[in-house]
């Protein structure tokens, strides 16, 4: 919330978002998510709108002088704390990248930085893009954009996910064949890795009988080993050899691929504790990557 004081006292100083955020170095709809997302924690308006600009509402000029000081009381609280040397890093990451190798990689990344605080925030692609952008995050693991980042962001690969077939035990492995007899338990069209299974059912010419919708890769393989269907899933990062009761199919024609990677801020690749966790994470990946080659 702090963060989010700072930027309306800019934005109030500028009575512009687009040069508030010129000053912050945000993205004018990072200026307006956080000013929203303030206004909406407050319950009321700080800003009137008319177009493209901005004016204080009479409940901004009021709040105005309250947030000031609460900044100023803010900076001597953390002039007061400099000398401890603990450093948080807001990191958000996928569901599959939380159970399989960001626990390893944290680990390595403590071994390194005793002292740092990591506060771990869940969600898709999009939430942590969107939340990384307005600077709710300061690195995100991630399905790649497919869109363009803005310049103040980065992106850093680190594995490649071959998607496969997944069936319980003595299912057809002819996809056309299992696709007619077998619910289908779509990974959800809406998310990026759901956009690419459709285009490969399209591509393909494959018809599927859908039942359930899921933007969730692990719980999409447990359904299928409780048979209530099959389904098309990255299988990297699933615990596919652990899970009773199903069979895996390889795909046909060139090999689904979704990148997986870390989104991170520039200003936040400045601080040491942060390109720790990178190569932290980097490191883990390289290793599942390996293992699933040999």
């Amino acid at each position: 919330m702090i963060r989010y004081l700072r930027t309306f006292v800019v934005a109030a100083e500028t009575e512009s978002f687009s040069a508030a955020g010129n000053r912050l170095g945000l993205t004018q709809s990072a200026v307006s998510t956080q000013i929203r997302r303030l206004e909406e924690e407050l319950g009321y308006a700080l800003f009137d709108r008319t177009g493209k600009s901005v004016t204080l509402s009479s409940e901004g000029r009021e709040v105005l002088e309250q947030a000031a000081r609460i900044l100023e009381s803010f900076e001597g609280l953390k002039q007061k704390q400099g000398g401890t040397g603990r450093v948080a890093i807001n990191l958000g990451a996928i569901s599959t990248v939380q159970h399989s190798f960001l626990p390893k990689a944290l680990l390595r990344f403590r071994h390194e930085q005793a002292m740092a605080q990591i506060n771990i925030v869940p969600g898709t692609s999009i939430q942590l893009l969107t939340r990384v952008d307005s600077h709710d995050l300061d690195v995100a693991v991630m399905i790649k954009p497919r869109l363009g980042l803005p310049a103040d962001l980065k992106w850093i690969p680190l594995m490649q996910e071959r998607y496969v077939g997944v069936a319980p035990e003595g299912s057809p492995t002819d996809l056309g064949e299992l696709f007619r007899e077998r619910p289908f338990i779509r990974y959800d069209r809406r998310s990026h890795g759901g956009h690419l299974v459709d285009r490969f059912l399209k591509r393909h010419s494959l018809w599927t009988m859908d039942s359930i919708e899921v933007d969730e890769p692990s719980v999409i393989l447990k359904m299928v080993s409780e048979g209530l269907g099959c389904s098309i899933i990255p299988g990297e990062l699933v615990p596919l050899a652990r899970t009773a009761g199903i069979m895996v199919i390889p795909l046909p024609g060139r090999p689904l691929l979704r990148e997986i990677g870390i989104l991170i801020r520039l200003a936040a690749m400045n601080r040491q504790p942060a390109m720790t966790l990178i190569e932290s994470l980097a490191a883990e990946a390289q290793l599942i990557q390996q293992d699933q080659h040999e």
